[in-house]
Order: C-alpha cells, then structure tokens, then sequence
C-alpha cells in the first residue's frame, strides 16, 4: 500500500505532509520530528538532496512494504489455513468453537451491561462500589473483546475475499 502511495505521491511531497500534521500536534517529540522533517524538506528543495537519493529512498521504501506485504499474506495464508482445519475436523467443538466463543462474549456483555442498568435504575445504594468493582475487570473484557473484534474482521475479510470484493483496494484506487 506504502509503495504505491510513495509511486504516485514521491518522498518530497509524503515529507512535507507528515511534517506539517506532525507540527500541528501538542507533544514536544511530534513537533521535534515535525521539525527535523521539515529541515529535510528545505534540504530537498534546495538541492542538497540529489533526485537519484530520493530514487533510491523511494526504492527501497518500496522494496520494504514489499517485504511487509509478503510476511501479511504468509501470515493470513496460516491462518485461513487453520480456519480451514478447524472446519474440515470432525470434532464438533473444534469447528464451532469461534462462533461459540462470540456467542458467550455476546451473552456474557448483555449480561454485564444489563446488570449495570438495572443497578442504577433501581437506584441501589452501593451503584458505585459495584461498577468500581466491574472496572476492575476491564483487561479482561479487553482481552475477550479484542480476540472476538479480531475473529469478526477476520472472518468478514475472508467473505468479502470469497465474492472477489476488495473493499479496500477499491477505496485505494479510487483515491488514486
């Protein structure tokens, strides 16, 4: 994806853009990098910086998202390739225990939330130590949200794979 915007935009142009939004951020080590990009930017325009530099910056940032794109798609292959296992098994729990995993957080959050609301509605005298108790468990509803916000992407992606449809790399060619 990187490569194609640095084909089409080149270095000079991606410098002075991260420069200018990182300078418009309230953190000191934003603004210092805005700044240093900002130098190189001036150093580019005034030649101090040769055309075959720049080439040779954009090759090999190229041949770096390159590299990236082919370790993502090694990386999705293994697990499509597990997918595929677990519903090719014949052991029930190991084809559905994704979707049974989805369910139980689902169920398990209503739950949660539910409670929540009734507490504060029936206007319980320790609403609060109650809710100071469920933050206490927010890593742990992280943790089970995450893996189920992971399984939802995942899976729609591979639908969206299955009916040839790249959401994304249209959105990309349009822009483009």
């Amino acid at each position: 994806m990187i490569s194609k915007v640095l084909g089409k935009i080149g270095l000079p142009i991606l410098v002075k853009f991260v420069s200018s939004s990182l300078n418009k951020l309230d953190n000191d080590a934003a603004k210092k990098a805005g700044s240093a990009l900002f130098e190189v930017s001036d150093a580019i325009k005034q030649g101090e910086i040769s055309v075959e530099a720049l080439k040779e910056a954009n090759r090999h940032a190229e041949k770096t998202q390159e590299v990236e794109n082919e370790f993502d798609a090694k990386t999705l292959s293994t697990i499509n390739e597990t997918i595929r296992q677990e519903l090719a098994s014949e052991d029930r729990f190991v084809r559905f225990w994704r979707p049974a995993f989805g369910y139980s957080v689902a169920l398990a959050w209503l739950l949660t939330i539910s409670t929540v609301c009734y507490v504060i509605i029936a206007d319980y005298p320790n609403v609060t130590e109650i809710i100071a108790s469920l933050v206490e468990t927010t890593s742990l509803w992280s943790i089970a949200l995450g893996v189920l916000g992971v399984q939802v992407v995942k899976r729609s992606q591979e639908k969206q794979s299955k009916k040839g449809e790249d959401i994304f790399s249209k959105t990309v060619n349009k822009i483009f």
